[in-house]
């Protein structure tokens, strides 16, 4: 395994039982079918749906408490409509605990199917990538340091990120 630079390596994608488009390395990583095939990764595709939608999109109220319990019959209109990469289903449906959960919390029905969703959501992460970078503390009132804090550490806020990123230590004094 040491000639063939094999030693210490990952396991070859061929050992995976699990396709490419089905693990969260896709959700970091995303690759077209063609490249992760390429790699030797199996992709799994996803069946086309015929879904009969029932409710268009711009048609759904934006107050939940426009809303009645008939929801629950109807194929909404995905707002995507299948024109992203997020496996869309162009189409969905509210089950009873959701829409009891959206209106005692007062919350508006998604225009997004379940896929589109998760994968806004994944927007927001921060991504796998970390940034050196020094302590913003510049407080004279902290044991660890008089003035600004030379700490330095690794983090995933980017260097032109507006939030303020404190050393361990400097963040506890703050906080507690």
């Amino acid at each position: 395994m040491k000639e063939t630079k094999e030693y210490g390596e990952f396991f070859p994608s061929e050992f995976s039982f699990f396709p490419y488009n089905a693990t969260q390395a896709y959700e970091f990583f995303p690759l077209s079918e063609e490249k992760a095939k390429n790699k030797g990764f199996i992709w799994y595709e996803t069946s086309k749906q015929n879904y009969k939608i029932t409710l268009i999109n711009e048609d759904i109220p934006d107050n939940i408490k426009d809303i009645d319990e008939n929801i629950l019959n109807q194929s909404i209109e995905c707002a995507h409509k299948g024109n992203c990469q997020h496996e869309c289903t162009k189409a969905f449906r509210i089950i009873k605990t959701e829409y009891d959960f959206l209106k005692r919390m007062n919350l508006p029905l998604p225009r997004l199917c379940i896929n589109c969703r998760h994968y806004e959501r994944l927007k927001l992460r921060n991504p796998p990538i970390f940034f050196k970078r020094q302590c913003m503390c510049d407080k004279e009132n902290h044991s660890n340091h008089k003035g600004k804090c030379e700490v330095e550490f690794e983090t995933s806020y980017a260097l032109d990120r507006q939030e303020i990123v404190y050393c361990e230590r400097c963040y506890q004094q703050e906080v507690y």
